[in-house]
This record gives structure tokens, C-alpha cells and sequence, in this order.
């Protein structure tokens, strides 16, 4: 590229993990000008806590080297292990799979839990501050040739070569991205709730016991119609409590109030079990309780349009039961910052973005529908596993292969190949 030569400039829209990630990636490129635009009054994320196993470390540290002490500084907790039980019918209180174990579900020892607040506030400290700009609600994206032009809700306009859409579930730039096909390819209800809170670490001992926290350690609990989670964060202090369970009805709203009534009757098959009731406290012992419906993106035809493409939720929208969702965003960073690592000019963003498409499609979608489908066996709606422990150690134990399994190397270098193809 000539030292005279105009800077590729890059709108990421949307200032969450997502777009922090690939921001980071992207920042350090000579020949790119970036910029983040948030459309909330300040840089936030929504919910307690996420979980980054050793792969989806592996995909953060090609965007930030010193990426272990960017969670260290999140406070991420490294689990010990991860235990898969029983919580409800005559088998509740068994264990089903301790994935200290690499052979057992997902390999998950070198798995960490982090806040996600914590998380992104670390993704954003290194990026220069004038890149960011929050309370920047997009409302528009029209072509002016070979550039887009970005309006924003007040008033102000920008012109990019290129367009990086990491806003979220229903992302704007997603519409675009799909045109004709966006409303029949909107989120949907993938049949699941969940709701949360994060507890100091002394109010769930004397609540759950001291029992589950000899060790960091993460408990997923299955039983007949719904989940149970608990983990360990905030460098110890603290500890996610979730509850899941079936819809068995399409949601009007994705967000609803929570009350005892409403757990007690999810969870009533689990109340003699050693779990439920202690959870429905600890879950209810917040300011206005609330759960959430769990939406997914059941197809998406392309991830790209000219010189726009969408990552992260924006693009693959899915249920949490694998915990694969903030890895799926990483691995799209990567990919986007070594393809337009190798862009020089403005003319070849729409081959990389092709390329990109290609490559990341696929997995987006096999983790969209995996995930579903997981969810559906730890509830107990899977007619042949049922809440027996043996059947669902079977069931569970290769279905985190296919994530774990991707060399992150050989990615990137398919990718290149592929653009190249392309160009």
C-alpha cells in the first residue's frame, strides 16, 4: 500500500463484546480507519455472566496477545471443573459428567467465568478513545457507489468503504445485509426461558451449601422441563444463578416478570430434589426479577452484501446451552481482521466479506441448531434420555466436539485462500 494512499475506513455498529472484539482486531492495521458506534447512551452489556472455554480463549488471543490478562483484569474465574446432575425425578443428586476430565462433555478444565460487563469494559480499555462513540442509534444505510453512507437518529452522517454489523439479536444492519429476506429470517423463539441474578458468594453457601463450593467449580443441573445453572465469578466474590426452562407457548414479549408462583410451578417436579428450591430464592432476591425468552436465527441466507457484513448475534443469534455464543463472535473477529489484514484497497472489501461469509456460515449455523437441540436433552424433552444419568452422559458427551474441535489456524488460512479465490 502507498504511503499516500487513503485509509480504508470501517464502521463496526454496535459497541458490545462482539464489536469490541473485532474493533480490537482491526485497530492495529496501518491501512484501516475504524470506528465503534454504540446506540445506548454509554458502551454496556446485558446479563451476568458469560463462559469462555479454551477455544474460544484461543480465538481471543489472535485479536489480543495479551488476552489472559485482559480476563485476569475481568475477573474471570478459572473452573476446576465442570459438573453435569441430575436435579430432578428419582435419580436427582447424581452425577452425570465432571468435565475435569478432557474425554467428558465439551473438555471444559481450562473453561473460564466471566462477568459480562467486566469482560467488555477490558475489550474496550485498549481502544483509543476517539474511536468510540456511544448514544449513536443507527437508522439508515445507503449505497453512494462504492462507499455507504451511515445515518444516525440525530442527524449526523458518515461515509464508510465498509460496514461491520455487530448490533445485537435484531440488529439493523442485519436487515440491510439480507434486504427482501430479513423479515422472514428474523429471530424467533427457540422454545426456551431464562432468568438470572448474581448473588454474593456467602448468600449462596448459606443458601445451596457450602458443599458446591469447596472447589471453582460450574454446576449444570437437568431435569424435567427445565435447567439450572450455577457458577462462580468476580474473582470468587460472587456467583451466577440460572434457571431455565420450556416455552410451551410462542412469547409475545421476550421479557416477563418473574414471580414465586410462576418458578415453583416450572419447577415442581424438582422441589424434593436438592436444588430448585434454594435457586428460586436466591434467583427472587433481586429488584424487580425478570426472565427472558431465548430467540435464536433459525436460517440466514448470507452473512454479507457488497461491502456490509454482520457477526456475532447480529449474524448467528442462539440459545446459550452450549456457551458458545461470545466464541462464535471471537472467531468471526479473527477471521474479518485477517482477511481485511490482507485489503488493501477499497475495491476488494466485498471479496473478503464473500469469503468471510463462506467460511463463517456454516459453523454459525451447526451452533445455532446443536445448541437448540441441547437444550431440548439437558430439559428432559429427549424421549430416549429422559433424566436418566447414563442416558444423558451418552446423549451429552460428543456434542461439543465439532466447537472444540476448530484449528483457528487452518481457519484463518481457508479464509485467505477463499478471498483470494474471489478477488
Amino acid at each position: 500500500m502507498s504511503v499516500d494512499a487513503p485509509r480504508i475506513r470501517i464502521a463496526i455498529v454496535g459497541g458490545g463484546i462482539a464489536g469490541a472484539a473485532v474493533a480490537n482486531g482491526l485497530v492495529n492495521t496501518p491501512h484501516l480507519e475504524v470506528r465503534v458506534y454504540e446506540s445506548a447512551l454509554e458502551f454496556s452489556e446485558r446479563g451476568a455472566a458469560v463462559g469462555l472455554s479454551a477455544w474460544a480463549q484461543r480465538a481471543l488471543a489472535c485479536l489480543i496477545p495479551s488476552s489472559q490478562e485482559t480476563l485476569q483484569k475481568a475477573g474471570a474465574v478459572p473452573m476446576s471443573s465442570a459438573r453435569i446432575m441430575v436435579g430432578s425425578g428419582p435419580h436427582a443428586g447424581t452425577l452425570v459428567a465432571d468435565m475435569n476430565n478432557p474425554e467428558e462433555v465439551g473438555g471444559a478444565r481450562s473453561e473460564k467465568i466471566v462477568h459480562r460487563a467486566s469482560l467488555l469494559r477490558e475489550l474496550l480499555a485498549p481502544l483509543p478513545r476517539n474511536i468510540l462513540h456511544a448514544n449513536k442509534k443507527l437508522v439508515s444505510i445507503v449505497e453512494r457507489g462504492h462507499k455507504r453512507e451511515i445515518s444516525f437518529e440525530d442527524g449526523t452522517t458518515e461515509i464508510f468503504d465498509a460496514i461491520i454489523g455487530a448490533d445485537g439479536l435484531f440488529s439493523v444492519v442485519r436487515k440491510h445485509v439480507l434486504q427482501d429476506a430479513a423479515e422472514k429470517c428474523a429471530a424467533v423463539p427457540a422454545g426456551f426461558w431464562d432468568c438470572r441474578n448474581l448473588v454474593p458468594m456467602a448468600r449462596a453457601k448459606a443458601v445451596l451449601g457450602e458443599q458446591y463450593f469447596e472447589q471453582d467449580r460450574q454446576y449444570g443441573w437437568c431435569g424435567d422441563g427445565g435447567f439450572i445453572l450455577h457458577d462462580v465469578l468476580e474473582e470468587g466474590t460472587m456467583v451466577q444463578c440460572v434457571m431455565s426452562g420450556i416455552e410451551k407457548e410462542s412469547p409475545k414479549d421476550r421479557k416477563q416478570a418473574l414471580s414465586r408462583d410462576f418458578l415453583t410451578t416450572a419447577f415442581g417436579s424438582w422441589l424434593d430434589g436438592p436444588i430448585a428450591k434454594g435457586v428460586i430464592d436466591l434467583c427472587l432476591d433481586q429488584d424487580n426479577p425478570h426472565g427472558y425468552s431465548q430467540w435464536e436465527h433459525r436460517t440466514t441466507p448470507t452473512y454479507a452484501n457488497g461491502p456490509v457484513c454482520i457477526i456475532g448475534d447480529a449474524a448467528h443469534g442462539t440459545t446459550p446451552w452450549q456457551g458458545a455464543g461470545a466464541g462464535q463472535a471471537f472467531e468471526d473477529a479473527v477471521i474479518l481482521a485477517t482477511l481485511l489484514e490482507h485489503v488493501f484497497s477499497a475495491g476488494d472489501i466485498e471479496a473478503a466479506f464473500k469469503a468471510y461469509d463462506i467460511i463463517r456460515r456454516p459453523r454459525g449455523q451447526q451452533v445455532i441448531d446443536s445448541s437448540r437441540e441441547t437444550g431440548r436433552i439437558m430439559c428432559g424433552q429427549d424421549e430416549g434420555t429422559g433424566s436418566d444419568p447414563s442416558r444423558l452422559g451418552e446423549a451429552l458427551a460428543t456434542r461439543w466436539e465439532f466447537i472444540r474441535n476448530l484449528d483457528i489456524e487452518v481457519h484463518k488460512r481457508e479464509a485467505l485462500s477463499k478471498m483470494r479465490e474471489l478477488q
